[in-house]
């Protein structure tokens, strides 16, 4: 986080960011800094990420390999035994 954070900053003073804009960005930097450090968030961030993607996956593969109903049961070719 501390390279991405530095990576910003220089990008934004590349750009001919005002140092005002340069220091908002820094705080909000600092502020997800603060919250990726709390593992908990950390987790939930990581599971969020990719679930929605996973979600609408496993929906399409759910509705193409769903077993078709059969009209009639299938009939064994041997005669009933009495």
């Amino acid at each position: 986080m501390d390279k991405y954070s530095v990576y910003i900053v220089e990008k934004l003073k590349a750009t001919g960011a005002s140092t005002a804009a340069v220091q908002v960005k820094v705080q909000e930097l600092k502020k997800y800094k603060e919250l990726y450090d709390n593992p908990f968030f950390n987790a939930l961030m990581t599971f969020i990420e990719p679930f929605p993607i996973g979600l609408v996956i496993t929906l399409i593969s759910a509705a193409v390999l769903r077993k078709k109903p059969q009209s009639q049961p299938a009939q064994s070719p041997l005669p009933a035994s009495s």
